[in-house]
């Protein structure tokens, strides 16, 4: 995707400090750029319009809340029709605890990442719902045992 409009080194700057810290206000934001509050805010609204910016949210830690064990899942379909693929992708977005999906190439079709209070809710989850949707060939899994990184957003200098 190509932008339809030029950021410069102050978006830049706002979009780097906004990613850092979602809840900084206006006036620390300007401070940290270089801007009076007005402007600050103005080319906040305006990257948000652009969705440059496309929402905000909390981070919350997983683990603090008892959700311990997390997986990613290699899923492999029957059939790759656009039909299919729409149709798994609704199937994906009612199941809660599949908290991100990507449609991917090579061996499989779809990498979901999955969080669960437990082993036996995400055992649960594969038997009932996942191996079992209609359409699904194959599921691999693999459970993540650390986080080593976890920096989420776009690489910004």
């Amino acid at each position: 995707m190509t932008l339809s409009f030029n950021l410069d080194a102050t978006d830049w700057k706002i979009l780097r400090e906004l990613q850092r810290d979602g809840r900084i206000t206006n006036v620390d934001l300007a401070g940290r750029v270089g801007l009076s509050p007005p402007p600050c805010l103005r080319r906040v609204q305006a990257l948000e319009r652009a969705g440059v910016i496309s929402g905000y949210r909390a981070l919350l830690d997983a683990g603090v809340l008892g959700f311990d064990v997390r997986m990613f899942a290699f899923v492999g379909l029957k059939r790759q029709a656009d039909s299919e693929l729409r149709g798994f992708e609704a199937l994906v977005a009612q199941w809660p605890l599949v908290r991100e999906a990507y449609a991917i190439s090579g061996e499989a079709d779809f990498l979901l990442k999955c969080v669960a209070r437990d082993l036996n809710a995400l055992q649960d989850f594969i038997i009932r719902d996942l191996t079992a949707a209609p359409n699904v060939e194959n599921v691999k899994t693999t459970l993540i045992l650390r986080v080593s990184k976890y920096e989420p957003g776009v690489p910004i200098p």
